[in-house]
């Protein structure tokens, strides 16, 4: 018993000793402070700022989070598109194929600078061969283009109106690439009748064309 007692008085002196060191704390001058409070103070600071360091660190691996995973549906989404391409790579092959041939078909149909004057004869002899009169046949000014030049032709012809059918039709079926635009047809002198239409004509740009382009093309010089 009297063991007991002497640690119950010991207890009793300790919870003194440390709520004396809580009473009248002055909270401008910490450092009067026992020793007690001044750890407890410590510790609660030390908490305080592991614990806002901790929350700024979770925010920003949760920005950092966010940001994986939208880059994960993006590349999800580019996986996805470049599967099926390659999927159909064979399939894609084949129709590239298929366009550079009807481009180079085509490229075929356009005459070059030196064949111009042959394509005019035979639209000229189009028309004649037609039995019609060619009231106007005038080339106008050559528009160049990025990878062709155009021919603009201005044309009235006079004559039957089977023959001018017959007409269009032989210039639909030339070897050339020609365009009639800008068709009027009106009654002419004895039952006859005139046709006044563009039409147009395309042909590769020779090399001095092409350089032209390519320096105009060019971003010019000098000081931003």
């Amino acid at each position: 018993m009297a063991t007991r007692k002497v640690q119950t008085t010991q207890l009793a002196v300790f919870f003194e000793g440390v709520q004396k060191q809580f009473r009248n704390l002055d909270s401008r001058n910490p450092a009067a402070w026992g020793p007690l409070p001044r750890y407890l103070f410590c510790a609660c600071i030390s908490m305080f700022v592991v614990g806002a360091l901790w929350y700024l660190w979770l925010q920003d691996s949760d920005a950092e989070l966010q940001a994986e995973r939208a880059k994960e549906v993006r590349l999800r989404d580019d996986y996805s598109k470049k599967l099926a391409q390659a999927v159909n790579l064979e399939a894609l092959k084949k129709q590239r194929e298929q366009v550079l041939q009807y481009v180079t078909q085509m490229e075929k149909q356009l005459p070059s600078k030196a064949e111009m004057d042959a394509l005019l004869s035979d639209i000229n002899q189009a028309g004649i061969g037609r039995s019609l009169q060619f009231d106007l046949f005038r080339p106008g000014q050559v528009s160049v283009k990025e990878y062709y030049a155009e021919l603009p032709i201005a044309v009235r012809v006079t004559g039957r109106y089977n023959d001018i059918g017959l007409f269009t039709s032989d210039i639909a079926y030339l070897s050339r690439i020609v365009t009639l635009n800008n068709l009027t047809l009106l009654p002419a002198r004895d039952g006859s009748l005139s046709l006044d239409a563009t039409a147009k004509t395309f042909r590769y740009l020779d090399p001095e064309e092409v350089a032209a382009q390519r320096q105009a093309a060019a971003p010019k010089g000098g000081k931003k």
